[in-house]
């Protein structure tokens, strides 16, 4: 028994070494260039393939081949990767999204590119670097781990490479050569990489897709050590490769033994699983390709020629329609991507696992298999198997919740892991398992027929979450969460509805692809693949159906007419190029031709302008005039005209007294002739918060008034950001109670406050530049409730929206209008406390005066403000009462006159 135990610990160090490799190579590619390199296991898979080459093929001594490869080719193909690849990404600032899209690119590229070269069979001839016993491969480890470290720590290059992580521009502006720092990462984890291909390659499959999936798998020492510490990389990695040896020892009876099989032999992905389910995420920033411009309409030729083209497989016979019958299913399962992905802006990397699921489920369904369930017919089956599947969404929409970024490629990536190692892998599960066509469907013309109508119903259901309400809230949440919250946005709610509705399609498509198939094959619905689907819906358009579409068949059509890998190949090199074409190809293809036509359309002059935009002056209205929506008098103010004059308008139908455009008094008369309300009407009472071991509120008191500007000013770090979040929901005080009326909405999320008529702007404009500017505005109506049809009209009017701005993307405007846009978005919800944190910033003195007017405006009507601003200026003819915050408390409150004159008078002291 002891020996046994002696030999299973040796296999299980053996294993744990290599993937110790991988986590000390993933670290430090990550500290150097912050990027987690997803083709870490396809450069492994290409090493082990030229070290081959050269020693099977072309007969080089061992140690020539093993040289060439792991000290001038592999650390070289970093380099390369680094150079063309990345550092552009880095230089123009792109975001971890094209980032990301990159890397995976890069991944989809080796694995084509290897394909293509090698063919797509396994190898068993790979030779031997490292005889087959652990302490060689553990010195190496050790060393390597010990080396970097001493690095990292003791150096100038460690210094170096420290500062770089942190911030890269400054870094430079400090006189560190980033690029040379980065290079030197990617050289040294591109080598880890090649070494740790060279070490398995004799003991597992050799081929372009098993070893790639069996490096990434590995990746979670990476995570648990946080992408920082190499000790705990090493230990992580060593303990679960003695654990997965030792688990083989147990042989339960009955049920259990094939579940402790697949766990045993499967370990690392339990603790890739709970790595990116269970702890904290890494890298949370954004990870999608933003749109940068509202979609241009789909020319209705484009879809023409796009139907013609799927109908003329109808007239072909044989192999060809054979082939063509998987480009419907997989069209469908990349819509789901479109869903997902393209509308609702979160990273999904295991689609692949829900289309098997469908797969599976129909064939299961249809042979009677399914625990509870009668045998049904295909078709049946295939709808019960989508209803099935559809609520499984949550496996991945549930970590989407807390998750952002890498984070969530990771959880995404993990879940279409598991259930392909778990479920797919396993023979109780698909031992035996046919799958046939329905009734009446069975040769591939018909059943061609049959995809055609599902697909149809697939590309109604996509059009269905793409336009309106759904559609709009999904697109402010891809473009800006936060300010999609600010808006009203439930946004937990409606990242599950995205992840539902996508595994609903792809479990469609999945079972459509096993019925054209006439098989269930778990290969098809590899995690590979689930990386190349996912590459090619973005780099072809992501928020296209037509893009999907057209992958699809590109994905078939390549692959079918040429040697396996064409396609991928392709698709890598168009993911790499993501950061030139961020909406896609397709997408920047479109936006030309837009600009094309719109230069040839007709312009009016100046004269031609002025005489339409009076035509367009509202008509004098009624003396008591409809309520208007954002609960503010009208002040027509545009970014560029300071001396617009205040209009008028009414609160809501339950606001009494509403005054009349003919008898309203200015904003500055009514601010000063106005009594204090007797009630408060948002209050915060002893708000404590901190971040870390710093007090960022210390027992702050504070009431909002109707009628009444409040402004909180004070030096930087003093509690004002922190002060606002917790009114506006963005963050949960550690203590004390944030209360609208008599109601505690302390516990209540951001999108909920905005409801209830607590609204916010931000600093950092919140727009959603994929959406025009009258859309914009409309997010703010529906998700506020507001049901007034005339809300979003007047709001554009009160704002001076209204002209041919309107139709006009937000991205692109400039800063003055965007603050108008951001304000009327905020004020179509029909607020009653509004919260602007640093209203007039990179706005000029003009867009400045006419902000003031709007302000005092909307204070005028019964609005309560609250204004935390920089500019002093501001403060003073806006404000009624100003606080000054210090160290997390306020320590002065006063009318602004007397206020800011005893701060002027301390700061000359």
């Amino acid at each position: 028994m002891s020996s046994l135990t002696y030999d299973l610990t040796l296999a299980g160090l053996s294993v744990g070494s290599a993937a110790a490799l991988t986590g000390i190579g993933l670290i430090v590619t990550y500290r150097a260039t912050g990027v987690l390199n997803f083709a870490h296991g396809a450069i492994a898979m290409v090493c082990a393939y030229v070290l081959r080459q050269c020693v099977v093929e072309w007969g080089w001594p061992l140690w020539l081949g093993a040289t060439v490869t792991l000290l001038v080719l592999v650390p070289g193909l970093g380099v390369v990767l680094e150079r063309f690849v990345f550092r552009p990404l880095a230089v123009l600032g792109g975001d971890p999204a094209q980032t990301l899209v990159a890397s995976i690119g890069v991944f989809v590229l080796l694995v084509g590119g290897a394909a293509l070269l090698w063919g797509q069979g396994a190898r068993e001839d790979a030779p031997e670097l490292v005889p087959d016993e652990p302490w060689g491969q553990l010195a190496v480890v050790l060393v390597l781990a010990a080396g970097v470290a001493a690095v990292v720590r003791r150096t100038r290059f460690g210094r170096e490479l420290r500062a770089v992580v942190d911030d890269r521009q400054l870094a430079v502006l400090g006189g560190i050569d980033a690029d040379r720092v980065a290079a030197a990462g990617w050289a040294f984890g591109s080598f880890t990489a090649g070494l740790t291909g060279v070490l398995l390659a004799p003991y597992v499959r050799l081929d372009p897709y098993g070893l790639p999936l069996l490096v990434m798998e590995v990746v979670a020492v990476a995570v648990a050590a946080r992408m920082r510490s190499l000790p705990v990389a090493v230990v992580v990695a060593l303990g679960i490769g003695v654990a997965q040896s030792q688990l083989t020892r147990l042989h339960p009876p009955g049920w259990g033994e094939p579940l402790l099989q697949a766990v045993g032999t499967n370990l690392f992905v339990v603790a890739l699983l709970i790595a990116a389910l269970v702890l904290p995420g890494v890298g949370t920033r954004d990870a999608l390709p933003r749109t940068a411009t509202a979609r241009v309409p789909t020319p209705p030729g484009a879809w023409i020629v796009t139907a013609v083209l799927f109908l003329l497989p109808l007239g072909l016979a044989g192999r060809d329609l054979h082939t063509s019958v998987q480009v419907p299913a997989l069209a469908v399962i990349l819509l789901s991507l479109v869903v997902v992905t393209g509308r609702g802006g979160q990273i999904s990397l295991g689609q692949a696992a829900y289309a098997g699921l469908g797969a599976l489920f129909t064939a299961l369904l249809a042979a009677g298999r399914f625990p509870g369930l009668p045998r049904l017919p295909e078709l049946a089956a295939l709808a019960v198997a989508v209803v099935l599947v559809a609520p499984l969404g949550l496996l991945t929409g549930w970590p989407a919740i807390g998750r952002r970024g890498l984070a969530l490629a990771l959880a995404t990536f993990a879940v279409g892991v598991g259930v392909s190692r778990f479920v797919f892998a396993q023979p109780y599960a698909t031992s035996g398992l046919s799958l046939g066509r329905p009734a009446g469907f069975d040769g591939d013309r018909a059943y061609y027929v049959l995809e055609l109508l599902l697909l149809a119903v697939a590309l109604l259901a996509t059009h269905a979450m793409r336009r309106g309400r759904t559609g709009r809230a999904l697109a402010a949440m891809r473009d800006h969460e936060r300010g999609a919250q600010a808006a009203g946005v439930q946004v937990p709610s409606l990242k599950l509805l995205a992840f539902v509705a996508g595994a609903a399609l792809a479990a469609l498509g999945g079972g459509m692809l096993g019925m054209g198939l006439r098989a269930f094959d778990a290969a098809a619905y590899d995690p590979v693949r689930g990386l190349l689907w996912f590459a090619a819906v973005v780099v072809l358009g992501s928020d296209s159906a037509l893009g999907a579409l057209a992958a699809a068949a590109l994905l078939v059509g390549l692959d079918a007419g040429t040697r396996g890998g064409v396609a991928a190949a392709l698709i890598g090199v168009l993911a790499i190029l993501v950061g030139r074409f961020p909406g896609g190809p397709y997408e920047a293809l479109r936006t030309a031709a837009e600009r094309l036509r719109l230069r040839r359309t007709p312009a009016l002059t100046p004269v031609g302008a002025r005489a339409r935009a009076r035509l367009r002056q509202a008509p004098p209205q009624a003396a008591r005039p409809a309520p208007v929506p954002t609960g503010a008098t009208g002040a027509t103010a545009t970014g560029a005209t300071a001396g617009t004059a205040p209009g008028s308008g009414g609160r809501s139908p339950a606001s009494p007294g509403t005054p009349t455009p003919e008898s309203s008094p200015t904003p500055e008369a009514s601010s000063a002739t106005a009594p204090t309300p007797a009630a408060p009407l948002l209050t915060a009472r002893h708000l404590h918060a901190r971040y870390g071991g710093f007090t960022a509120l210390d027992g702050v008191d504070l009431d909002l008034f109707p009628g009444r500007v409040t402004a909180v000013v004070g030096p930087n770090g003093a509690g004002k950001s922190t002060l606002f979040h917790c009114l506006a929901g963005t963050l949960r005080p550690a203590r004390g109670t944030v209360r609208l009326g008599g109601r505690d909405i302390t516990a209540l999320p951001a999108h909920a406050r905005t409801r209830l008529g607590v609204a916010r702007t931000f600093q950092q404009l919140a727009v959603f530049p994929s959406l025009t500017v009258s859309e914009n505005v409309r997010v703010g109506a529906e998700q506020g409730r507001v049901t007034d049809p005339g809300a979003v009209e007047r709001t554009l009017r009160l704002l001076g929206l209204d002209g041919p701005v309107r139709a006009l993307p937000a991205a692109g405007l400039p800063t003055g209008t965007l603050r108008r846009v951001e304000l009327a978005r905020v004020l179509a919800g029909s607020p009653h406390a509004l919260l602007l944190d640093e209203p007039a910033a990179g706005l000029d003195s003009a867009e400045v005066a006419a902000l003031a007017r709007v302000l005092k405006a909307l204070a005028a009507d019964g609005t309560a403000l609250l204004v935390v601003e920089h500019d002093l200026d501001l403060v003073a003819g806006l404000a009624d009462v100003v606080h000054v915050m210090t160290a997390g408390r306020i320590v002065a409150s006063g009318p602004p006159g007397n206020v800011l004159n005893a701060l002027g008078t301390a700061a000359g002291s």
